[in-house]
């Protein structure tokens, strides 16, 4: 079969693999579509901590499949199944995986970092972790399941009271994901910082009530802030616009020697609480698939750009370049010929 591999850093190819054997308990699955994200690009840059990726890998870690062979013995998932995976395979067996942390499973194995991912033709995937996604569900929502799980997770931790003022801090596909999430928490402002005026449409669908470019014009008396753009400088401005006794989220990624100052005398000044999230559980994925499938949450909008899985190097080009025109989700279709 054919499939989308990072061989090395900065080595990438469409290459052809062997077609993966189905053992018990386990599912054959024709992905669909598969997003990419800045993640992906620093795997491809070799810019991920090594203890998080192994060399050569296929990408793919933000999909939806279709389900052609299934060893489930549970009989839960069938053939013909849309289905959408979860990417962490938890140990089950350690402290953290016993008190239902997953996400800090100490045998980390994630799909698209230490095992292939889902940019290929098949891929094959535990049963227990696979949760089928119902037919009035987009294509395009089902990919976001894996990023929106990671935002959920983050959220959850910060127990949001209703009637809160909320920011978030960043424009992309995680603060667009944040957004629309937060808005369950019935806010009584729910505003947007950004370095890109192009994304009003999309800040707007989200949720946002307003949409800043300008930090300026931010009033610092934010009950939650959430950092969703990996950079050191989000994080300052995130730190900056909560108020005393507010609480931050840090949900980006910046590059892995990325290093902050803090003024510790004005964080407890401040009585801030600083909550730095990683990854999902499993509980925080089922929740994401349950809103989906239920009707509660529709993240379509998020997708604004589509490509072959053959033009790759045009989306990964896409996903790189700051644009005058707006930019959500970059998705790969499984179409490799």
């Amino acid at each position: 079969m054919k499939a989308l591999r990072c061989i090395a850093p900065n080595k990438v190819q469409i290459a052809e693999t062997i077609n993966p054997t189905v053992n018990a308990s386990e599912l054959l699955i024709a992905p669909i579509a598969t997003g990419i994200c800045g993640t992906d690009i620093e795997i491809i840059e070799g810019g991920v901590d090594p203890a998080y990726i192994s060399y050569p890998i296929t990408l793919g870690h933000e999909w939806v499949g279709r389900v052609i062979t299934s060893n489930d013995a549970n009989n839960r998932i069938a053939p013909g199944n849309r289905v959408v995976v979860e990417g962490i395979i938890p140990c089950t067996k350690c402290d953290e995986c016993g008190n239902g942390a997953t996400n800090r499973c100490q045998i980390y194995d994630e799909i698209g970092f230490t095992r292939d991912g889902a940019a290929a033709e098949f891929i094959v995937t535990p049963a227990h972790l696979t949760h089928v996604i119902n037919e009035n569900v987009s294509d395009e929502s089902a990919a976001l399941v894996e990023p929106a799980a990671v935002v959920y997770q983050g959220l959850s931790r910060l127990l949001i009271k209703p009637r809160a003022r909320i920011l978030v801090v960043g424009d992309g596909t995680i603060g667009l994901l944040a957004t629309a999430l937060a808005k369950d928490f019935s806010p009584a402002q729910l505003d947007v910082f950004g370095i890109r005026p192009a994304q009003l449409q999309l800040v707007e669908q989200a949720g946002a009530n307003r949409f800043f470019t300008n930090v300026n014009e931010l009033t610092g008396d934010y009950d939650y802030v959430i950092e969703a753009a990996g950079a050191i400088s989000a994080v300052e401005v995130a730190i900056a616009q909560a108020k005393r006794g507010g609480k931050v989220l840090l949900l980006g990624y910046p590059v892995q020697d990325a290093r902050l100052q803090l003024g510790v005398h004005d964080l407890i000044n401040k009585d801030l609480t600083i909550h730095a999230s990683f990854s999902y559980n499993r509980e925080s994925w089922k929740a994401v698939v349950n809103l989906l499938n239920r009707g509660a949450l529709d993240l379509t909008f998020v997708v604004t750009h589509r490509f072959a899985m053959t033009d790759w190097a045009k989306a990964i080009e896409t996903l790189r370049t700051t644009t005058s025109q707006p930019r959500g989700k970059v998705l790969l279709t499984l179409n490799i010929d």
